[in-house]
């Protein structure tokens, strides 16, 4: 009787089918804290296991031009997406703009005021801007489209503090290494002292948007074209809204 038991268990363990291998998704790091929900909600709703490799996205195109091992890619900028498509490692025909964006400047609770009536003039008291890497990180080449529409590049390039990404420009206001900076809308919730000065209006400041597609070198194209139909569904375009993204994707 224990042999059969035991035979029993392995049969019905032959026939269960195999959960679906963990996804690896290359992330813009300013989508950390949506996509985490995202992937809770998938989960939810019987998905697989998401894994993210959050970077700034020149990092994370790089690293795929190069092999590194990725099921999709979620850019920050389409430049970035660009330079893995011209590299021919995207499905064809997967590739959508997933959500937008929008920038905003952001000081320390005793100056954001100051910040907010006198950036346009430039000011000396704004002696550190973090920003971006300007040469690289797409919301810093953002946020220098910006400062030049408005005649500030100039000004403010001497006193640029460039970071690896956006998170780290609001962590150089945080932690005195910057006295302003600009970042995106969404990185706000994860402030922990910085405060936003002002937002960039969408008509002044630059078009922002977040592109994301399949990859060729999967080797679990069915669970990421899964996963890429549920980011571009309803159930994550309200988690991106939640978390102050602009749905442009939702279906």
């Amino acid at each position: 009787m224990r042999f059969l038991g035991c035979f029993v268990v392995l049969a019905i363990a032959l026939r269960a089918p195999a959960p679906p291998a963990s996804l690896i998704v290359s992330a813009a790091t300013s989508l950390t804290d949506a996509l985490d929900d995202v992937a809770k909600a998938y989960g939810a709703a019987g998905g697989g296991e998401v894994r993210f490799n959050f970077a700034g996205s020149n990092v994370l195109a790089r690293q795929i031009v190069n092999g590194a091992p990725a099921d999709l890619f979620i850019s920050a900028d389409e430049t970035q997406m660009e330079v893995v498509q011209k590299a021919g490692l995207i499905v064809a025909g997967s590739r959508v703009d997933l959500v937008g964006n929008q920038l905003a400047v952001v000081a320390s609770p005793e100056r954001a005021s100051r910040v907010r009536d006198r950036f346009a003039n430039a000011p000396a008291e704004i002696r550190r801007l973090a920003i971006g890497d300007p040469a690289a990180v797409p919301a810093g080449v953002y946020a220098r489209r910006y400062l030049e529409a408005q005649g500030l590049w100039k000004a403010y390039e001497p006193r640029v503090v460039p970071t690896a990404n956006v998170r780290a420009a609001l962590v150089a206001v945080e932690t005195g290494g910057a006295d302003a900076a600009i970042v995106y809308a969404t990185d706000l919730a994860a402030a922990r002292t910085a405060t936003i000065a002002f937002l960039v209006p969408p008509d002044i400041g630059p078009r922002i948007v977040y592109p994301a597609a399949l990859l060729s070198s999967s080797s679990n194209q069915a669970e990421a074209r899964r996963f890429l139909s549920f980011l571009i569904g309803r159930d994550a375009a309200a988690i991106f809204a939640r978390h102050k993204f602009i749905p442009l994707a939702s279906r």
